[in-house]
């Protein structure tokens, strides 16, 4: 019998990836010019480092929330943004990248092989495996329309 929630996870897989009402991560991250990773535009808080790791460390510690009985949250703000407003090196940037798709590839592998949605995480207080998934989705797809403002007010949109 099928799972009444297959379209429930094809859905949130979806939102995810982006492409439907957004582009996606790698959509807006790629070709990004070394030069401008850590420029923050005039009047906005945020370099394209900031929240390429910003979106990196928020979706780990959910997707660590979601799997570790023995989790610990990390300080907030402090445990969710980089220290510096540029990448330390091109191979920092580019394990940051690597290291978001790693994670939301195992996100949604989460998603397809989670019983129940709908059932409490175990160590939490309250949330759900569903609310963990949506708090992902609804987070990535703001600051992803962040980076997209921040090209675009480097110059640098579209990518590539």
């Amino acid at each position: 019998m099928r799972d009444p929630d297959d379209a429930l996870r094809e859905h949130l897989i979806d939102n995810l990836d982006g492409e439907n009402a957004h582009r996606g991560f790698a959509g807006i991250a790629q070709d990004w010019p070394s030069e401008l990773r850590g420029t923050r535009p005039d009047d906005l808080p945020h370099s394209g480092w900031e929240l390429v790791e910003h979106l990196r460390l928020a979706q780990r510690d959910i997707l660590d929330f979601w799997q570790d009985p023995g989790y610990t949250a990390p300080d907030w703000p402090d445990g969710y943004w980089p220290d510096e407003r540029e990448p330390p090196s091109d191979d920092a940037w580019d394990a940051s990248l690597q290291q978001f798709d790693d994670d939301l590839a195992t996100l949604k592998s989460l998603i397809r092989e989670t019983a129940d949605l709908h059932a409490e995480i175990p160590h939490g207080s309250g949330q759900t495996y569903l609310r963990e998934a949506l708090v992902v989705a609804d987070h990535n797809a703001y600051h992803l329309g962040q980076l997209v403002t921040v090209r675009r007010l480097l110059g640098a949109w579209p990518p590539g």
